[in-house]
């Protein structure tokens, strides 16, 4: 069945000329720093702050939804027998033992069963591709005496995008400071890298509550629209997690007439992934395809805390499901013009549903 309604629209409406210049190739020393581009609802135009100005742009009863994942250090860089160069990027484990899906680079000159020799005693012996998530296919990782997992840490690298050219001072800078738990991400939630102790301190001595969800960012992540219809556009799969005190969270919001704030897209995602009737969501987890678009809008929240994203990403047409297809442009427009800083050591906006 064709597309209908503004999902058919053409991919080249999400396009815009993104500067060099303008993206951010280190964070800044101090996280709650950066700058901060508020998009009121229409008509109001954009006013900028500095980060540290959130709890003053919220209300008391709000909530915020944070992502608390951990990134993984997923980069593997090894040597295929004849000695060329071979990059990896761990995706998330396959259900078979010591199986992974990675992003394999060069991966036409690694036919299926090629070895690739790593660091820290690991060996990779290439697998098929795998039809859901296009470029990636199956590793199977072999070699070390304990938990897989933990040597990929030890020879790993962080895996920061390939438009970030300058190496990173301290790998925990591209972890949040409330990431927790076993680190499943290859990459990491950027709208999460803003907040520090006293901005979350700031929040809740203003009332304003913050939880949590688990969503391990993987290849969607990464991969740009490339059709011509947003609607042609295929998003991979990622594994999430809603616990049980932030669905009673985002239900006591609702009930004291709180307003639920999404820092960032991953946690739209997974929010919308467990929609539930009167704008809740229902505890649990899984895997999620969802693709937010003008014709299929977030239902639970009601603003949204992110960076500047690429152009012709689904995380910029996720933008737009909240804001309307010309808003997000007045907020790039201007945060070009006033040297905003972009992409995921950049700076942030935080826009509000718009529902006219």
């Amino acid at each position: 069945m064709a597309a209908t309604g503004t999902f058919s629209l053409p991919t080249a409406l999400f396009d815009y000329q993104l500067p060099q210049e303008s993206i951010a190739q280190e964070p800044l020393a101090a996280r709650d720093a950066s700058r901060l581009l508020h998009l009121p609802p229409a008509p109001s135009p954009p006013r900028d702050h500095r980060f540290r100005d959130l709890p003053e742009l919220l209300r008391p009863g709000d909530l915020l939804v944070v992502n608390q994942t951990r990134v993984r250090a997923a980069r593997l860089i090894g040597r295929r027998r004849g000695g060329g160069a071979v990059e990896l990027l761990v995706l998330f484990p396959l259900p078979a033992p010591g199986a992974y899906a990675c992003l394999v680079r060069p991966g036409r000159r690694l036919p299926p069963g090629a070895e690739v020799a790593l660091g820290a005693g690991l060996t990779a012996r290439m697998g098929e591709p795998l039809p859901e998530q296009r470029a990636a296919r199956a590793v199977h990782l072999d070699g070390a005496a304990g938990d897989l997992d933990a040597a990929i840490e030890s020879a790993g690298e962080v895996p920061l995008p390939p438009y970030i050219r300058v190496p990173l001072r301290s790998p925990e800078r591209y972890q949040t400071v409330f990431s927790t738990g076993p680190p499943r991400s290859a990459a990491a939630p950027t709208a999460g890298l803003h907040f520090t102790a006293a901005v979350l301190d700031r929040l809740a001595a203003r009332g304003i509550a913050v939880a949590a969800i688990d969503l391990e960012v993987g290849f969607a992540t990464f991969t740009p629209i490339r059709t011509e219809r947003i609607a042609d556009h295929v998003v991979h799969h990622e594994r999430y997690r809603v616990p049980v005190k932030t669905a009673a969270a985002v239900a006591a919001a609702r009930a004291g007439g709180g307003r639920v704030i999404a820092v960032g897209t991953t946690a739209v995602r997974a929010l919308e992934s467990r929609r539930a009737p009167g704008r809740t969501v229902a505890a649990g987890g899984g895997v999620t395809r969802v693709f937010l678009h003008p014709d299929a809008p977030p239902q639970v929240i009601d603003g949204l805390l992110t960076n500047f994203h690429q152009p012709r990403s689904s995380l910029l047409v996720l933008l737009a499901s909240v804001v309307g297809v010309e808003r997000w442009r007045i907020a790039y427009r201007h945060a070009l013009a006033h040297g905003y800083r972009f992409l995921s050591f950049g700076d942030c906006m935080l826009c509000w549903f718009e529902t006219g």
